[in-house]
């Protein structure tokens, strides 16, 4: 299966590098490229990208707005958004995950880095970079934001009632960080098990992917963050 990758950034430079690289891996090809948000999201609307690598600063509508568009869009469900981004803070990490985002990756990731992360991003897994932490994610959760916007989950432990217990461990487990290996190894199951919990949890919660099931997670009071 190739996976069709959509690019959104306003330098026609880097669009040009990032495609070559994108282009150069046999098992992934650009279907598109936009040089600003509006048409990232028109364009994820005809190409229908696995995956959109999406700039969080951009002239007219930025990245931000437009990963929210795509998130919130039903004929969209299927596409993930990798936030790239020059600026990486916790501030970004948090807007991003809100908005929708599977993954946050700063622009001077390494190419193997980049290739993975879309990888990581069309097999539905959570994808934060080495400088956005867990704690400070979840740090910054709980503060809540500072907007006063409610990212595409909203907050409200009621809808964990609709989970069951096993739903409900191996949804902390995820927020944990920990892979459905890693899960199935300290739940005493199966990876597949576990990957059925985790799926079952998305589609009670409405949630993408495991990125969303961790903002769940922290903005529920489900998980807390560890005192540091």
């Amino acid at each position: 299966m190739t996976i069709k990758v959509l690019l959104a950034d306003d330098q026609t430079l880097l669009r040009s590098a990032f495609r070559i690289l994108v282009d150069s891996e046999p098992d992934m090809t650009v279907v598109g490229e936009a040089s600003d948000g509006a048409q990232a999201y028109e364009l994820t609307r005809a190409a229908r990208p696995d995956v959109v690598l999406m700039d969080i600063r951009m002239p007219g509508t930025d990245g931000l707005a437009a990963t929210r568009m795509i998130s919130q869009d039903p004929e969209l469900t299927g596409v993930r958004v990798v936030i790239l981004t020059t600026f990486e803070v916790d501030d970004y990490v948090v807007q991003s995950l809100r908005a929708g985002a599977s993954g946050f990756l700063g622009k001077g990731a390494e190419p193997d880095e980049m290739l993975g992360a879309i990888r990581v991003a069309a097999a539905g897994e959570a994808l934060l970079s080495p400088a956005a932490t867990k704690g400070l994610i979840a740090k910054f959760l709980a503060q809540g934001d500072s907007s006063g916007g409610e990212g595409p989950a909203g907050p409200g432990s009621e809808r964990l009632a609709t989970l069951t217990g096993r739903e409900r461990e191996v949804l902390v487990l995820v927020a944990g960080g920990l892979s459905n290996d890693e899960i199935a190894e300290q739940l005493e199951v199966s990876p597949l098990t576990v990957k059925t919990h985790v799926n079952r949890a998305m589609a009670k919660l409405g949630a993408r992917d495991r990125a969303q099931l961790v903002v769940i997670a922290y903005e529920s009071g489900l998980v807390r963050p560890r005192v540091q």
